[in-house]
């Protein structure tokens, strides 16, 4: 017999039916026992009666979160029995077979969600395993799978090719601090994790795939806000050749217009099209680069995109005397201000462009500069010298000496949107198994100590404070 999904007993009124699961909540009632059977699609009810004398012995040792194996008959319940806050509730499982496949200990904490106090953090995420049991947890990772899914079919539809790039890459500097990752077969050289794969990207515009994207992992050292993780978080990574900035941003406006219509069609979009603000104009209006352009801020399904474009290309304020890129020394600058890199830098617009959601940025990209002779001068202006260039972008350099077409794309928060849509407090609550604020796994104690032996291999000496 197929094991069914809880959710579907609803269609099989009448039949015998296999559900496996764990047991969410058990109840006596009289001489009969009742149970909540929980699995990944819902919850059912299953009654233990008399006439099953063994299969009711067996179930009064039942458990919450105890694994079983139920076969049953698909009965209609009466109409005053029925549970209207159940899917399901219109059915319930008269018990005929029950195997207990796993016993559990009592859980550190409910894993049924009550009106309680919220259980804290450091517990939650030390038995994330537990934690992930809720119904409000596992429909986060859920719809996180669909969101997901739907990005890749609408961008395969939209003929774009999806390509991983690597995980090990050479450390640039981006503006985050790297992690780092030392080389044993090359003792003292040092690979990063890739805060984006952003020279990877550009690269396979140059090798002639027009239309590129992946979900990318990507990993910065900083500190944690409710935005940000800690450690690393997801994009989705995009790049084109031969457009202009427009063709990004219909695209990804299509995207997301369509995408909120399949997956959240309670929310509403404020406008259609887009605003396209200006960087000057979001200063002057809303004192910020990320406005909150929502008629109604009460409103929890209104979602208010907005383009923000024209940015200055460097940031108003030098360090040490150096102009600091406000996106990245790749950016194009805008095409009527390329001669102002030599007389006033400072008055340069750029091609980038921001994605705001309801005062949050969410997406960030540009077209991307491909003339050697302004990338030269954007780096001599942040202060990377010739002999520093050709350490750290030398491969970059020589290969738009090959043809390199004009390209551009962006990168979008997968973490950071998921949390906006399901109105999360921070995005750790829409990832699997998050680190905490202070960047720590509880469940598996990391970050730890390395063994002697792995780094005598790397020939690291730990330096204790």
């Amino acid at each position: 017999m197929e094991r069914l999904l809880t959710k579907e007993v609803i269609s099989h009124i009448g039949k015998k039916v296999r559900l496996n699961g764990w047991v969410h909540v058990t109840r006596r009632l009289g001489k009969m026992v009742f149970v909540e059977l929980r699995d990944v699609s819902g919850i059912v009810q299953v009654v233990f009666t008399p006439d099953k004398k063994d299969v009711l012995e067996t179930a009064k040792k039942l458990r919450p979160e105890f694994v079983v194996e139920i076969v049953g008959t698909v009965a209609q319940r009466p109409e005053k029995l029925v549970n209207k806050e159940m899917p399901t509730g219109t059915v319930e499982i008269q018990a005929e077979g029950l195997k207990i496949l796993a016993e559990s200990k009592t859980p550190p904490f409910e894993i049924v969600e009550t009106e309680k106090e919220e259980v804290g953090e450091e517990l939650r995420f030390k038995y994330r395993y537990l934690d992930l049991r809720r119904a409000r947890n596992q429909r986060s990772i859920i719809i996180r799978s669909k969101l997901v899914k739907y990005i890749r079919d609408f961008l395969h539809k939209e003929g774009f090719i999806e390509i991983e790039t690597p995980i090990l890459a050479k450390s640039t500097p981006e503006g985050a601090r790297d992690y780092l990752v030392p080389s044993r077969q090359y003792p003292g050289k040092f690979y990063a994790l890739p805060q984006s794969p952003q020279q990877y990207k550009q690269l396979l515009m140059i090798a002639g795939f027009d239309k590129y994207f992946q979900i990318a992992p990507c990993f910065r050292d900083e500190d944690a806000r409710a935005d940000r993780a800690p450690d690393q978080f997801f994009q989705l990574d995009l790049e084109m050749s031969f457009v202009e900035q427009a063709d990004v941003l219909d695209l990804i406006e299509r995207l997301y217009a369509a995408m909120v219509k399949e997956l959240f069609p309670e929310k509403k979009i404020t406008f259609s099209p887009w605003p396209r603000i200006p960087y000057a104009e979001a200063m002057k209006k809303y004192g910020n680069d990320k406005p909150d352009l929502r008629k109604d801020k009460n409103d929890p399904n209104e979602l208010a995109f907005v383009f923000i474009v024209d940015w200055p290309f460097f940031e108003a304020e030098k360090k040490d005397g150096k102009y600091v890129a406000n996106h990245h020394i790749f950016t194009a600058p805008h095409s009527d201000d390329v001669a102002l890199l030599e007389t006033d830098p400072g008055r340069v617009r750029s091609w980038q462009h921001d994605i705001a959601l309801n005062g949050n940025e969410i997406a960030g990209g540009s077209i991307r500069s491909t003339d050697p002779k302004v990338l030269e001068k954007v780096l001599e202006l942040v202060g990377v010298t010739k002999e520093e260039a050709k350490t750290q972008f030398g491969h970059m350099m020589e290969a738009f000496e090959y043809g390199v077409p004009p390209h551009g794309g962006i990168a979008c928060g997968i973490d950071r949107l998921l949390a906006i849509l399901l109105r999360a407090p921070n995005i750790r609550e829409v990832v699997a198994f998050p680190k905490t604020g202070d960047n720590r796994e509880p469940m598996t104690g990391s970050p730890s100590a390395a063994s002697e032996q792995q780094l005598k291999e790397l020939r690291l000496n730990v330096t204790k404070k």
